[in-house]
């Protein structure tokens, strides 16, 4: 099913057809929608509209499907949510602060939620990836090589430079974070609730 989730409408739209498909069972829900355009200029350069679409695409996305979906999980007595964050969330990368920022509130929602659904018997955490090279992260190397006038493979280690290195020696793949959300909502994790789960290869130091 195709859908905008940035929009209320088209959040509706989906939860409905999602659960006409689904026989109108659910217990397991995964939020993997983010990403992020690097603006010139800096974060002083940044519109509203700026703001908002970050927002719009990596928290109110979110938050509707929750609310659409999530009912259905109650009626269940049971299930688990995980939403994707970023570890830009704690270290934005230049000019990336409204998806740092929408990231960060996404962090804190969840903590919220899973506070609210575990007397039903809901797990909700968050999956906090690093530098993980799939499409988008491709494309938002691109794009710093573009915006510094460099080369991609320059580019690749400036991003990887500015996250402070990663100890692993090299970006991760997304069936690492896969296997990590599989995990998350698996019977194994049945006693895993609230909480983060950093996967960037060991570039977040110790707070």
């Amino acid at each position: 099913v195709t859908a905008d989730i940035s929009t209320a409408s088209w959040t509706t739209a989906l939860a409905k057809r999602t659960m006409e498909l689904l026989g109108g069972s659910l217990d397991i829900l995964v939020h993997n929608v983010g990403g992020s355009d690097i603006t010139p200029g800096g974060t002083v350069a940044l519109t509203d509209k700026d703001w908002r679409q970050a927002f719009e695409k990596n928290f109110f996305g979110a938050v509707r499907l929750d609310r659409a979906l999530t009912p259905t999980v109650i009626e269940n007595r049971g299930g688990a949510i995980v939403h994707i964050t970023s570890v830009q969330r704690r270290n934005p990368l230049a000019g990336t602060a409204p998806y740092a920022a929408a990231k960060a509130a996404l962090a804190n929602y969840s903590k919220s939620l899973s506070n609210d659904l575990a007397p039903h018997g809901i797990r909700v955490n968050t999956v906090s990836p690093g530098f993980i090279e799939t499409e988008a992260g491709k494309e938002f190397t691109n794009q710093h090589a573009a915006a510094r006038q460099i080369s991609i493979a320059a580019a690749r280690e400036e991003i990887i430079e500015s996250i402070g290195g990663i100890p692993l020696g090299q970006p991760g793949a997304p069936h690492d974070v896969g296997d990590l959300v599989a995990f998350l909502v698996s019977e194994r994790a049945s006693y895993l609730t609230g909480a983060e789960y950093v996967i960037d290869g060991g570039s977040t130091r110790a707070i």
